[in-house]
């Protein structure tokens, strides 16, 4: 049996497409899961990203792909209200439902469709409150160990290599983003070209250096 380590914030309509879809892209396959909440935006700042609802037409580039890949996986998938928006009470009310970095898929789905389905305003007080109340918390979500829990998680994806969400980690190797998970899924299912030269030789060539005086 395969273990595979979702990483995810819930910020991310791709972390959302990605989790909705992960049964169907695992199916027939022996395996198991733990979901790891980490904070997208320290990933960004740490490989010098902008988020892509920074760049204006970026944002309006994810915001329809998104809802039409919903569409076309079948996944049900509602902008918020106001997007983006602070993720961090999420990231920590999930954390609170554990005594360490990972969460069930329960507690997952629970907050990805609160967040992304319903097209409310994610980070308004009452409906956190609400979500509170649905979980079964075992820590303070505004306790430093919560948060401190957090900031390990995400530093450890970055000494990782991990630069966005979704990330999918199997056996050391990493999958990003929605239509990573088609990869993996032929990576558990045994195709030999990962054991190729292909997956180690293809980021070992030299980068052209462009001069910033340009």
């Amino acid at each position: 049996m395969k273990h595979i380590t979702f990483h995810l914030d819930f910020i991310s309509p791709y972390a959302y497409l990605a989790f909705e879809h992960l049964p169907q892209a695992l199916e027939g396959l022996s395996h198991s899961v733990t979901y790891r909440p980490v904070l997208l935006g320290a990933l960004l700042k740490q490989h010098g990203q902008l988020g892509p609802a920074e760049i204006p037409s970026k944002r309006a580039w994810t915001y329809r792909q998104v809802l039409w890949l919903g569409q076309a996986h079948g996944i049900a998938i509602d902008l918020p209200a106001s997007h983006p928006y602070n993720p961090l009470p999420h990231l920590r009310l999930a954390l609170a439902t554990t005594t360490d970095g990972d969460i069930n898929r329960h507690v997952a789905e629970t907050i990805f469709r609160d967040v992304w389905q319903g097209g409310g305003e994610a980070g308004d007080a009452a409906r956190l409150a609400a979500l509170a109340a649905r979980l079964r918390l075992q820590r303070d979500p505004a306790s430093e160990e919560v948060k401190a829990q957090l900031k390990a998680n995400t530093e450890e994806a970055v000494a990782r290599g991990i630069f966005g969400v979704p990330t999918c980690e199997v056996d050391g190797r990493q999958f990003w983003g929605f239509d990573g998970l088609a990869m993996m899924r032929d990576y558990l299912r045994g195709n030999p070209w990962f054991e190729g030269p292909d997956w180690e030789a293809a980021p070992r060539r030299p980068a052209l250096l462009r001069s910033s005086n340009r």
